[in-house]
């Protein structure tokens, strides 16, 4: 695991370190402004059922939705035990959930994460963590986010054998994608030349160090693989309970699955904060889980709104603060 994980170097070059390939930008934001025109068409050619699904949404339980609010001010919390978890530095508690509330604004305005790798790359810095290291921190956060939707999604499917019937191909592509992925790498690894193939080479084992490290003490393992498992199951407990808010009756673990398919799926699309791409898989996956396409709109509506719209303006304005006392 390389401490130049593509959206560390991005970071870097937003902070102001080493620049990122111009071409790799370009490719990312012809590839946002693709993904929001799509939805944006989508959502004018389906006028009648986003009327429909606003509607509904308006009249939905507002007890359900107060219980949504509370899982999605979790999130920040989650996301703050899962990054003390990823170094061995004791960071400020207090200000480590503000920079996790701030770097979710700032992942809705940069693409594939940049923003939010951006604001904990510069926090890390900040608490004293080298900046090599805290790249490392913020791909063992990212590798191990991952490893928890993947083991969430197959228990899901090992537990209820129904479930993959609200999408046949896609737990089978989700799982051919990333071995794929791996194959790719490894064969640009061996095409590296000798030089690259040392500094890569010991990058990865510093890496690798930095991992042991982290595992080494049991409390900091169990803070970043349990702040990553329930990160993970209060995003889904935000969409289960704006779901039920509508009085939709689809299973909770359909719901879940729903929730981990599309997030899997929007990460192949680098736009900020999976716009467009989060929201058109969650509709899908909703959907075809059983939910009406009303509902289902009303339920992505619900989620974006709770877990990125509301949060935005506030999150900005703990980024400026932040940045204002040098803690960013």
């Amino acid at each position: 695991m390389s401490n130049d994980s593509p959206q560390a170097t991005a970071a870097m070059s937003v902070l102001g370190g080493p620049p990122s390939r111009g071409r790799g930008r370009h490719w990312q934001l012809a590839v946002t402004a693709a993904v929001v025109t799509a939805a944006g068409w989508a959502l004018a050619t389906h006028r009648h059922t986003v009327d429909a699904g606003v509607d509904r949404l308006a009249v939905a339980d507002r007890a359900w939705l107060l219980a949504a609010g509370a899982a999605a001010l979790a999130t920040w919390v989650c996301a703050a035990l899962a990054q003390q978890g990823a170094v061995a530095e004791r960071l400020p508690a207090g200000r480590l959930v503000a920079a996790q509330f701030g770097a979710c604004a700032a992942n809705h305005l940069l693409p594939a994460g940049v923003g939010a790798s951006a604001v904990n790359l510069r926090f890390l810095t900040r608490c004293g963590v080298s900046t090599a290291r805290s790249a490392t921190a913020l791909a063992v956060k990212a590798a191990v986010g991952g490893l928890v939707r993947c083991a969430l999604a197959a228990v899901l499917l090992l537990a209820s054998p129904r479930a993959p019937r609200l999408t046949p191909d896609l737990p089978r592509a989700s799982l051919v994608i990333p071995v794929a992925g791996c194959l790719a790498l490894a064969a640009a690894a061996g095409a590296l030349s000798r030089p690259v193939r040392h500094r890569t080479g010991r990058a990865a084992r510093q890496a690798l160090a930095d991992v042991r490290a982290v595992h080494g003490s049991r409390a900091r393992a169990c803070a970043l693989w349990g702040g990553s498992l329930g990160f993970a199951l209060v995003h889904a407990a935000v969409l289960v309970a704006v779901v039920r808010s509508l009085e939709v009756t689809v299973p909770a673990g359909q719901v879940v699955m729903a929730y981990l398919l599309a997030s899997g799926a929007a990460v192949l699309l680098p736009t900020p904060g999976g716009l467009g791409s989060l929201d058109a898989t969650l509709l899908l996956t909703l959907t075809a889980a059983g939910a009406p396409a009303a509902a289902a709109l009303s339920a992505v509506f619900g989620y974006r709104l709770l877990t990125a719209w509301l949060p935005l303006l506030p999150g900005l304005l703990v980024l400026a603060l932040l940045a204002r006392r040098s803690l960013l």
